[in-house]
């Protein structure tokens, strides 16, 4: 039975796909992704991020961005939390892709402003020891590489490898990342 209900999802979604209208020039979409950190071995780091695309011509989109993004750092057997909050705002370039847009591949390129806080603001850890990096403002750049797909008219499916470059930190400057999304587009 199972078999018959994924067969005529996937001619659903096929029909669905091969008559939608993609990327129109000045239309929203409301975009939803997670993922971990590229440098993390533990699976213990991780960004959010809510966002809104307004697209342009050739594919191209406006890309504006909140993330939130939670690391632990190491002292002794202690965990430290470390975390970023981040404002993005930039430019996707349409690179590859079909002609009818069910699937693209897109580069993009942005600013980044934000706020880190390293042990949520306390400096004296448990066995006395004095934290001496302080939270900071932080500012610099980030590109993104993005595999996009359409499952329906208006929902996107997003694969995505980024980075971004920062200064005002005391943290790591470079921050690869890697993670998965959904867009809906209005």
């Amino acid at each position: 039975m199972k078999k018959y209900i994924y067969t005529a999802m996937f001619i659903l979604i096929g029909f669905t796909i091969a008559q939608a209208q993609r990327m129109l020039p000045k239309q929203k979409g409301l975009e939803v992704n997670a993922g971990t950190l590229s440098d993390d071995h533990s699976g213990r780091n991780y960004y959010l991020n809510i966002g809104m695309t307004v697209n342009g011509k050739n594919g191209n989109c406006q890309l504006w961005a909140l993330e939130y993004t939670h690391q632990y750092g190491e002292y002794k057997d202690f965990r430290l939390p470390l975390e970023t909050y981040s404002a993005e705002g930039g430019y996707s370039f349409f690179l590859l892709g079909d002609a009818r847009r069910n699937i693209s591949l897109n580069a993009a390129i942005t600013g980044v402003l934000g706020y880190e806080s390293i042990n949520r603001g306390e400096t004296l850890l448990y066995d006395g020891a004095k934290i001496l990096t302080e939270d900071n403002f932080i500012y610099g750049a980030g590109g993104r590489l993005s595999f996009e797909t359409y499952l329906s008219d208006h929902l996107v499916l997003i694969l995505q490898g980024r980075t971004k470059v920062l200064w005002g930190t005391d943290l790591k400057q470079f921050r690869p990342s890697a993670g998965v999304g959904l867009r809906v587009n209005f």
